[in-house]
């Protein structure tokens, strides 16, 4: 098998319409015939197919939340046993980690304005933002995957070199030098006061391990929430869903490296969450974390190694 390509597929642009599946496979766009991810346990994917085979996936045109793979009826669409963190899964999550952009081909049949009428067409390129694991329609546990899409904006083209596209997209996708285009992600505007506050309040000290990064410019720290944002979590930006973290333990807790119990110890082990009066954390908003984040021990090891590397 050839060796994965990320970012744009030579040859293929974004809104190319395909007859056949076997066809994606043809031109490198999706490789595997059947499966909807292209990934690996230890590879991050390069694309998947959004072909109506999930009931709990929604497409919002340049959002979508994908279901992972596994555990469902092909026949009925529906969803029969709980997914496991694993193959084509942890793939994605292996893109998020790493950055990479995943191509996104959509397929007919999805009841979706989004949609083709028939066959299959290349919809451009999206990141991973974010991933949990929640109970589905049907009642059983999926992993959900919201990938939002990379806009080009205008920009001047220059020649770029192969160490430099090779930076960008993976050392598969280097050919001829190409045109640069600049990328641009929509997100969520935040309420800078609150962070402020949150890290003033803990002197700009990790509350899970108390360091505080000194920087030419001040301290650093980071705030994290602990109830995303973003949609379809809705989380408030309220102090009571914020918490002061270095960036490593701000990237674990994202990414469910761990989770936080309701009396503020870490979810396992015997340390607690450092603490100030002034800056009260909701028991709501952790409830909503573990649930949606919280790991079985062997996929923990998976996070804290994948992390590690």
């Amino acid at each position: 098998m050839s060796e994965r390509i990320y970012g744009e597929v030579p040859g293929v642009s974004e809104g190319m319409w395909f007859p056949q599946r076997g066809d994606l496979s043809r031109m490198g766009v999706h490789r595997p015939p059947m499966a909807g991810i292209s990934g690996s346990a230890r590879e991050p994917a390069d694309s998947i197919v959004v072909s109506g085979g999930y009931e709990d996936d929604e497409d919002d045109g340049d959002v979508l939340v994908y279901t992972g793979q596994g555990g469902n009826d092909p026949l009925t669409k529906k969803q029969v046993c709980d997914q496991d963190l694993n193959r084509g899964n942890r793939g994605l999550v292996l893109s998020l980690m790493e950055g990479l952009p995943v191509r996104v081909v959509r397929g007919a049949n999805l009841g979706s304005p989004f949609a083709p009428e028939a066959g299959y067409r290349y919809d451009g390129l999206f990141r991973v933002e974010a991933y949990w694991h929640e109970p589905g329609i049907s009642g059983f546990r999926v992993w959900r995957f919201r990938l939002g899409k990379i806009k080009p904006i205008v920009a001047r083209p220059r020649s770029i070199s192969v160490a430099e596209t090779s930076a960008l997209y993976g050392a598969q996708a280097v050919g001829e030098p190409a045109a640069r285009q600049s990328l641009l992600v929509s997100r969520i505007v935040r309420n800078s006061a609150v962070a402020i506050t949150v890290k003033r309040l803990h002197r700009f000290a990790c509350q899970v391990c108390g360091t505080c990064l000194e920087t030419p410019a001040g301290p650093y720290a980071e705030a994290a929430h602990i109830r995303p944002l973003g949609t379809p979590h809705d989380g408030p930006d309220t102090a009571e869903n914020v918490l002061c973290l270095c960036p490593n333990h701000h990237a674990l807790f994202d990414l469910g490296g761990f989770t936080i119990e309701d009396d503020l110890r870490l979810t396992g082990t015997r340390a607690r969450l450092r603490t100030v009066r002034a800056h009260p954390i909701s028991p709501d908003h952790l409830r909503y974390h573990r649930a949606h984040y919280r790991h079985g021990s062997d996929d923990l090891r998976f996070v804290a190694a994948a992390a590690a590397e």
